[in-house]
């Protein structure tokens, strides 16, 4: 267990109070969005954060030091950092140990609030299966974080260039619950709804909190995936967005662009390929995701 982590002083407080504290990532502001929105959008949630009675704590690794929490002027900086590294599982004890920058993603992000001691995160929408990984063997290390690591997740549900099917077939493996907000069905990310059942469905900020400590009482590793609908305004309707997914993976394919690099290229292609509706909606989704975290946070106070 590392012991040098510098907490911002709203989570310094926070913690020293005992109050609820939501995790937030930060390769949505290095590896998400253009600038300014990237910081716009980053400084938005945060208050939807203390809005919903929690304290937000944007994680990234500065100069080989775990942030658990970004005041204003290191916020403001990562957001104008291009070169911040992308930061997973495999690579963040590297970058903490040989002092350099980062964004976490969210296996990153979840290992940081861990060692936080936050038990609740909000994110766009995790990784997952990527299509055609039959072959390519490209699978998120999100997806096994989940499985070990215990953090409930509040997401719109995986990223819709995925492989939805694969990636419920692989949480359920690992055993981690995915349980839908308030439907039956499971969002798929800029979409409100999408053809795939969900596993478990909850009705309130309560029943998720319940829930996650009861995985805790009962030693269980891992922790929990909550799929929340994007706001019925903000979406994109999935017989708009899947043929722009499809040409986007198809130039994907055709240019030969592999690993890490294929999340932003698909994201900033269907930017382009939307006139920016989809960053929009990414917005919309981001902040609703943090507003439920917020709620459950407390619930668990």
């Amino acid at each position: 267990m590392i012991n040098d982590i510098r907490y911002s002083a709203e989570v310094a407080i926070a913690r020293q109070d005992s109050r609820p504290i939501v995790a937030l990532e930060s390769t949505i502001i290095t590896h998400g969005m253009p600038y300014p929105q990237n910081l716009e959008t980053a400084q938005a949630v945060e208050q939807v954060v203390r809005d919903g009675g929690a304290t937000p704590a944007t994680i990234a690794v500065i100069k080989g030091m775990l942030h658990v929490g970004l005041d204003a002027p290191t916020l403001a900086e990562l957001a104008q950092m291009p070169a911040a590294l992308k930061l997973s599982r495999a690579d963040m004890p590297f970058a903490l140990a040989n002092g350099l920058t980062g964004a976490t993603t969210v296996a990153a992000t979840m290992i940081g609030a861990r060692l936080g001691g936050i038990c609740v995160f909000a994110t766009g929408g995790i990784g997952g299966v990527h299509r055609g990984a039959e072959t390519s063997f490209d699978i998120s290390a999100d997806l096994l974080e989940l499985a070990q690591t215990p953090v409930t997740v509040v997401a719109a549900g995986a990223k819709a260039i995925l492989d939805i099917p694969k990636t419920l077939e692989f949480l359920e493996t690992q055993g981690v619950p995915v349980i839908a907000m308030g439907q039956d069905t499971l969002p798929a990310f800029w979409s409100s709804t999408s053809d795939h059942p969900a596993p478990l469905t909850a009705k309130n900020a309560d029943q998720v909190a319940k829930a996650h400590l009861m995985r805790e009482a009962m030693g269980l590793p891992g922790g929990q995936l909550v799929a929340n609908p994007i706001p019925k305004e903000h979406e994109i309707p999935q017989h708009v967005i899947d043929p722009i997914i499809a040409q986007a993976l198809s130039e994907a394919e055709e240019q030969g662009i592999i690993g890490k690099a294929v999340t932003p290229f698909l994201l900033a292609r269907i930017f382009e390929l939307t006139d920016g509706a989809s960053l929009t909606a990414n917005i919309a989704l981001v902040r609703n995701n943090a507003r439920l975290a917020a709620e459950i946070a407390v619930a668990l106070y």
